[in-house]
């Protein structure tokens, strides 16, 4: 969705306002394509998706990764004063403090079952 953000912000911008911006390298290698990075070109790849086979591991890398994700929200939120690119950053911060407590959720029922007496 950022991606997405990203090309609409700068769908109709001119050659000068992107050298005054200092993104002409970007714009010399991709135009204003999407290019899944992070904010200092780094492309996105898959190893930033882990998992161990261990579900409590996993969880907490999972809530980790959402509390990671909310506070780059909240600071793209103080980078922009566009009040709707504002509306959309505050529902995707939203959505990684839910995704959180959801995660949170799992964890526990994960570590009660582990708690829980099996009788075969």
């Amino acid at each position: 969705m950022i991606q997405t953000m990203i090309v609409k912000l700068t769908k109709d911008v001119n050659v000068e306002e992107i050298k005054k911006a200092d993104m002409g390298p970007y714009y010399a290698i991709r135009d204003t394509a999407v290019y899944p990075a992070d904010s200092t070109g780094n492309p996105w790849t898959a190893s930033y998706v882990s998992s161990t086979g261990d579900p409590i591991a996993d969880l907490y890398n999972d809530m980790a990764a959402e509390k990671k994700a909310k506070a780059v929200y909240e600071n793209l939120l103080k980078l922009t004063d566009d009040a709707l690119l504002k509306d959309a950053l505050r529902f995707l911060l939203e959505r990684e403090i839910v995704h959180f407590k959801r995660f949170g959720e799992a964890l526990r029922s994960v570590e009660e079952y582990n708690q829980s007496k099996r009788i075969y």
